[in-house]
């Protein structure tokens, strides 16, 4: 999917929108995912498209990974595998072998080898790239990691003031992986494909 936002009032709005009552109360009555079944990675950082590079650009992604982790940890708590052993899995040989030589945290097969080492059902993949000081673009994905079916595959560009515009998309971008979680969790195999 892709969302474009060319103001931060209107990436505000659909932040309110996507945080409503009705949208807390049915997320709230779906089941809970199993402990450790989402194996969420570091927010991945390209900035060689940028036309200015800057040293502040790896804080932006460090930023991105903790309201990553901080958001799904709030939506669906213990499903989340532990972030060390995530971490871990994704540093070890045999599993890197899958990545050729790029970092784990934007390959697909190697963050599903991961995840499966893990026991998890799900891997949460994002990318952090900056196009100018005023212009990101946030991508991120939801992977089955039984199937590598990429349930989520969403692009987002924020304009704006970095901080603020990375805080407010990885958020929405939580909150959809959270409502997908759950809406797959205590489905029937058949339908979850």
């Amino acid at each position: 999917m892709y969302r474009r936002f060319t103001h931060p009032s209107a990436l505000c709005a659909l932040l309110l929108a996507a945080s409503t009552p009705l949208a807390a109360q049915s997320a709230a009555s779906r089941p809970d995912p199993p402990r450790g079944s989402v194996a969420v990675f570091d927010v991945a950082l390209y900035t060689a498209g940028a036309n200015v590079q800057e040293a502040t650009d790896t804080g932006h992604a460090a930023l991105a990974t903790s309201v990553l982790h901080g958001k799904l940890e709030e939506l669906l708590g213990p499903a989340l595998a532990d972030s060390a052993s995530v971490a871990t899995r994704a540093h070890a040989p045999e599993i890197r072998k899958t990545a050729g030589g790029q970092p784990c945290n934007v390959i697909v097969a190697c963050a599903q080898a991961a995840g499966r080492d893990l026991g998890a059902t799900w891997v949460v993949m994002a990318k952090l790239s900056k196009t100018s000081n005023l212009i990101w673009v946030l991508t991120g994905q939801l992977i089955n990691v039984q199937t590598g079916e990429i349930v989520m595959d969403d692009t987002t560009e924020l304009k704006g003031d970095p901080e603020t515009m990375v805080r407010a998309g990885v958020r929405i971008f939580a909150e959809r992986v959270a409502r997908a979680v759950k809406e797959h969790t205590g489905a029937p195999q058949a339908e979850r494909s």
